[in-house]
């Protein structure tokens, strides 16, 4: 055995040589200048960062594959120039094994063994298509061709070539958990009911936020134009906003409340609402309106033929209790809760999240944010029923979102009946060094720092003096206290049935 072993080495070098001589062999021609200038674009990764480029403008899996092509060359490239070549020292072809109109010039200075160039193409190309199996394999031949022009401008042995190639594969494969692909999300499902139908708007009260972010002097019109049988009331900031909503539902004749303007508002309209006993039709105005969208009428014509033919659906809304004040004089708020509530740095994730959507797309730009957010920002200690933790974000969703994982965006179901809990801690030792590497890789959802739970009552303290609590759009800082709990079946709110 160790006869064999000793001898390994010279004879992969006879093998290695006699291959050389085979290709320096070959007549010259233009693919000599074809293979040298193809070698020399994929020097340092240029040609694979080119091409991610490329492929990052196509939002979704193509987007996805060039991130994890570039993440298995990455790992590819460190193993290799970290690790092999200075493991494995290995002279490089010289000039008289090649005729020297082929031979690179300069000649690398680093080890032969092995080669980084077919590491790298390797790497990518096969981390593409473990997402995008077609793009993988139209990268094939252009990988091969890298890997080949290495032995063919003298600048590697074959086997430097093989060894190289092997060590992307494998990179490629370690990687293939890294940002792994969604599942489907859930069917969305609706527990249909029957609520006054609203004929041009008959019966139906609208309260307009003129605060709402895409308020316009149009607005009302507009919606007067779609529902003319409607009363409209504009709210200015000079007013408070829950007394009027009240004086809209109130008013004789009302049959149903509407509402105009973002989650804060919303939130505001559904507990009025339920105080009516009115079904709630909900446009999409303001800033965000993630309510519109989950309730089936993103726009107006959905909002016109859902309150035109009444019809209508269940929501399980949020009964908050916040605590402000001082401990000797608490100051007790009821609230209703109608998405989401969070405490620590998800205001800030998810509005960098939504200043780099246009730009990146829903998925990278949530991986850029968050890396940027937890990379300069500290932990929030608080005590969840009465566990003492420091974290980076506690989210809760009022019904279950989807993905899975720090970027929530879709709820299918309205009425699940429970709280959505997820924590990022930072409890566990190198807790930021844990978080960006989940960040980097896609696998915050499986990293032991997340934690995710369902649950239909919490109660959440600071574990200092007060903290900053979020919730459906709106900032309230100064909390010594909070508890969450689901009221089923609350609200019922106008939803086309298909």
């Amino acid at each position: 055995m160790r006869s064999m072993l000793r001898k390994a080495p010279v004879r992969l070098g006879k093998l290695d040589r006699k291959l050389v001589r085979a290709v320096s062999g070959f007549p010259g021609g233009h693919h000599d200048v074809f293979f040298r200038r193809l070698s020399a674009a994929a020097n340092k990764g240029k040609l694979w960062f080119g091409i991610a480029g490329v492929m990052a403008l196509f939002p979704g899996r193509t987007r996805r594959a060039a991130l994890h092509g570039l993440l298995a060359q990455a790992v590819a490239s460190a193993v290799t120039n970290l690790g092999f070549k200075t493991l494995l020292p290995r002279a490089r072809p010289l000039p008289e094994h090649l005729p020297v109109f082929r031979f690179v010039h300069p000649q690398p200075t680093s080890s032969s063994m092995p080669s980084g160039h077919s590491a790298s193409a390797v790497a990518f190309a096969l981390g593409v298509g473990l997402v995008r199996p077609a793009l993988g394999a139209a990268l094939a031949p252009l990988t091969a061709g890298v890997a080949y022009s290495r032995v063919h401008t003298g600048a590697h042995w074959p086997s430097d070539v093989f060894f190289g190639s092997a060590i992307g594969a494998g990179a490629a494969m370690i990687t293939r958990k890294w940002w792994p692909v969604r599942p489907p999300f859930p069917e969305i499902r609706r527990t249909a009911v029957k609520a006054a139908e609203l004929p041009e708007g008959e019966g139906l009260g609208i309260a307009v936020n003129t605060l709402g972010g895409s308020y316009g002097e149009e607005t009302a019109a507009a919606l007067q134009e779609v529902f003319p049988k409607a009363y409209i009331h504009e709210i200015d900031q000079a007013k408070d906003l829950a007394e009027e909503i009240s004086r809209v539902a109130g008013r004789p004749g009302v049959r149903a409340l509407g509402v105009w303007g973002g989650d804060g508002t919303v939130g505001i309209a559904a507990a009025t609402a339920v105080e009516y006993s009115l079904p709630l039709l909900v446009l999409p105005g303001g800033t965000l309106n993630h309510f519109a969208r989950d309730a089936g009428t993103p726009n107006l014509t959905a909002a016109v033929a859902a309150a035109s033919r009444g019809e209508a659906a269940r929501a399980d809304l949020g009964l908050v209790t916040v605590e402000r004040g001082l401990p000797e004089s608490p100051e007790l708020l009821q609230l209703t809760m109608l998405n989401t509530a969070s405490i620590g740095l998800y205001p800030n994730l998810v509005r960098r999240r939504e200043l780099l959507q246009p730009a990146l797309g829903k998925p990278l730009a949530g991986v850029v944010a968050m890396f940027r957010t937890f990379a300069a920002e500290t932990p929030t200690t608080v005590i969840v029923d009465g566990v003492r933790h420091k974290l980076w974000i506690l989210y809760i969703g009022r019904g279950r979102y989807y993905p899975r994982d720090h970027a929530p965006l879709v709820r299918p179901v309205m009425d699940d009946g429970v709280f959505d809990l997820r924590m990022i801690t930072a409890d566990e030792s190198f807790a930021r060094l844990r978080l960006l590497w989940s960040v980097l890789t896609g696998t915050v959802a499986t990293s032991r720092i997340t934690h995710l739970s369902e649950t239909r009552r919490i109660r959440v303290e600071p574990g200092d003096t007060t903290m900053v609590l979020a919730m459906d759009g709106e900032v309230m800082p100064g909390v010594r206290g909070v508890e969450f709990s689901v009221m089923p079946g609350a609200l019922t709110y106008y939803s086309p049935v298909s």
